[in-house]
């Protein structure tokens, strides 16, 4: 009798399981940033960006010369990581500079420093010393508090072009300033 209710209890275990791994696909729905790859070991890195376009990441890291002094005229050095390459550093070109990828800069009088990405000057970010450790740190507003950037992914929808792309949202995450949260905020530009 009792090996029965066992028994009985098992098969209705594995049919419920199976209902669930067949309907995996179906119910869970993956973010893509999900799946790519996160840089790690990059030296100086700030944060990063990434597109549904490729798994190609930007990289914003500080601009530190070999004496170990940040180069406050670009305090931001920008490169790619080419992962379908086997992970190569790429500089960006011209056009990835000047339109897409780039920085603008500017010192304060505080000694921190105003940082826009070209692509999209309503955001500002301020890099100044973290109070908790007193190394640079990138940080913007996220859900109106100051937090420490980390990631950006731009999910692009098919049309637009090159220069105007369609972007169905912008998600940044990172940590809050005052308490080391992780924090995420998605907005259409």
């Amino acid at each position: 009798m009792i090996f029965g209710r066992m028994r009985k209890f098992y098969v209705l275990l594995g049919f419920v399981l199976m209902q669930i791994n067949g309907n995996a696909n179906t119910s869970i729905n993956t973010e893509p940033q999900d799946t790519f790859p996160v840089p790690v070991n990059i030296k100086n890195q700030l944060f990063y960006l990434q597109r549904t376009t490729n798994t190609n990441t930007v990289v914003y890291a500080l601009n530190i010369n070999e004496k170990g002094v940040l180069d406050e005229s670009t305090p931001v050095r920008v490169f790619w990581i080419r992962y379908p390459e086997g992970g190569m550093q790429k500089d960006l070109n011209f056009i990835q500079k000047a339109f897409a990828y780039g920085t603008i800069s500017k010192k304060n009088k505080d000694g921190t420093f105003t940082i826009q990405l070209v692509a999209y000057k309503k955001k500002e970010f301020i890099l100044k010393k973290s109070a908790l450790d007193n190394t640079y740190k990138l940080y913007t507003l996220i859900n109106n508090k100051e937090s420490e950037i980390k990631r950006i992914f731009i999910k692009i929808d098919p049309g637009g072009t090159l220069f105007n792309p369609n972007i169905a949202y912008v998600e940044m995450k990172g940590k809050e300033a005052s308490n080391n949260k992780p924090i995420m905020e998605r907005f259409k530009p």
